[in-house]
């Protein structure tokens, strides 16, 4: 038997699928509110020191294979983040395919006293926009993915940066908001 029906066993709730030899450090946090194992999945051989949500309504989290997760890293989905092979997230990173709550204050609100009094709401908009960190990206400590974004393979992003915008592959990017520094095929 697998260790997510293990996990979904002993805890009461949906957690994650784990690949072979995967793990979950001590700090890691799954927070499964959608409440489908199915829709969390953790590559063969990748740690996981930080968080992964997926929201009630939606959100599918995929990480490759050989990958890391730092500690205090947030990684929270409504839609769709896909995370490629031998990805390196360092600590405190934070990574959003949506908006998190809704821009209009009476409609934030209601998803406020919802989630106070129900729970998180199966029905909301949260302008959802997939992110895509291709395989050997390092972001670096600090930094944030906002909706949306696509890293390019074996790109950088510099610590404390905030990516708006693509990242084409082999490129370093720095800055808030972040901007091409260089290729890293010149060094």
């Amino acid at each position: 038997m697998n260790l997510d029906y293990w996990l979904q066993r002993m805890l009461g709730r949906a957690t994650c699928r784990l690949g072979e030899r995967a793990r979950l450090m001590p700090t890691a946090r799954i927070r499964n509110i959608r409440g489908d194992s199915d829709c969390i999945v953790i590559g063969a051989n990748s740690i996981v020191r930080g968080e992964l949500l997926t929201f009630a309504h939606g959100g599918r989290i995929e990480i490759g294979s050989w990958c890391y997760v730092g500690e205090n890293s947030r990684i929270w989905s409504a839609g769709s983040i896909h995370i490629g092979d031998r990805v390196l997230i360092a600590h405190d990173v934070n990574v959003f395919d949506n908006l998190t709550h809704p821009v209009d204050h009476v409609v934030r609100h209601k998803q406020i006293q919802e989630m106070f009094t129900k729970g998180h709401p199966r029905q909301l908009d949260l302008d959802e926009r997939p992110v895509m960190i291709n395989d050997d990206a390092w972001i670096g400590a600090g930094a944030f993915l906002m909706r949306g974004v696509q890293i390019g393979a074996r790109a950088i992003v510099a610590a404390g940066s905030v990516v708006i915008r693509d990242v084409a592959d082999d490129t370093v990017v720095a800055g808030n908001p972040a901007r091409l520094v260089r290729s890293i095929l010149d060094a």
